[in-house]
């Protein structure tokens, strides 16, 4: 099909003739990559984003309703048990797509590494640590991260690159796409169990991120995203660089806001020249504040944290 496209489209030379949709792009993306290379536009489409559906009938009462059920359309539009349904995809992917994408002998443990992969939300991804734990590679789990990366199962956030602190981090964390996916791994069966759950805050801080990544997808912009850690206990959960500044961003579940919440804030700034116009605490709470460290949002309104 590509090569009658790629024929069609150097004949006729006009553009926007083909839409080529679909969540199998795991074989797709090298042959569009080789056949039409500079005829094709890419767009990455995640799931559901709290933008389009926190003002319509599928809007849940708090940020643990979300974080639990993920934003899969199909959850929403069929009022489906989140739980059951994920799992069953979590099924499908492992027993009937990954076989058409690498050769993995071991179901069970390639589930074991998913499971542990959902268990290590925002750490530090250790590709030797996670092999030692069910019995394979460096090389594999390497692999193995990079097919769901190519999925969209999982993303890595990397490190920032400037030097402001010569005891930097300089290895990734790993996010999922889905929340809700990475509850039904860790084997939460509620959004009162996740209330309740040791992850709770990694997860949050997992859906903020999502949440910010898909605005700057579903508007065709290119994300730059990273997080900046020092040796230590200070850290900047994520960092937007738009080329002419740069926006921290420190995340905290807590429903309460604790003055604690802007140490990393208040360690980072010296350091970069960011100012606290341009920086930002998102919490778990409701309100909007203008404080003297950082502007303060609560999560449902991430939509003021500037794109550009």
């Amino acid at each position: 099909m590509l090569s009658y496209i790629q024929v069609k489209v150097d004949a006729e030379q006009k553009a926007g003739q083909f839409i080529i949709s679909g969540s199998q792009n795991l074989l797709l993306m090298a042959q569009v990559s080789q056949s039409l290379a500079g005829r094709a536009a890419i767009f990455h489409l995640l799931p559901f984003s709290l933008e389009e559906i926190k003002d319509t009938d599928f809007a849940q009462p708090d940020y643990e309703s979300y974080i639990f059920k993920g934003f899969y359309p199909r959850i929403y539009d069929r009022s489906l048990n989140p739980t059951d349904w994920l799992l069953d995809y979590i099924q499908t992917y492992v027993e009937r797509d990954l076989r058409q994408i690498i050769n993995v002998s071991d179901l069970g443990t390639f589930r074991q590494f998913l499971e542990i992969c959902a268990g290590r939300i925002g750490l530090l991804v250790n590709f030797s640590e996670i092999g030692n734990m069910i019995g394979v590679s460096y090389q594999t789990v390497n692999k193995w991260i990079s097919v769901l990366q190519t999925s969209f199962i999982v993303h890595l956030l990397r490190p920032y690159h400037q030097n402001y602190n010569k005891r930097i981090i300089k290895t990734p964390k790993l996010y999922f796409y889905d929340t809700g996916l990475a509850c039904a791994l860790m084997n939460i069966k509620s959004r009162e169990e996740l209330s309740r759950h040791f992850a709770k805050g990694a997860l949050f801080e997992n859906f903020v991120i999502n949440e910010l990544l898909k605005n700057h997808l579903n508007r065709n912009l290119r994300s730059r995203h990273y997080f900046w850690q020092a040796t230590g206990t200070h850290e900047i959960d994520l960092l937007l660089d738009q080329g002419s500044r740069i926006v921290p961003i420190v995340i905290k579940s807590g429903r309460t806001i604790n003055n604690s919440f802007f140490d990393s804030l208040k360690y980072f700034q010296p350091l970069s020249g960011v100012m606290p116009e341009d920086s930002f605490l998102v919490y778990g709470g409701d309100e909007v504040q203008q404080r003297s460290i950082a502007n303060v949002l609560g999560w449902q309104h991430l939509d003021r944290i500037p794109l550009l």
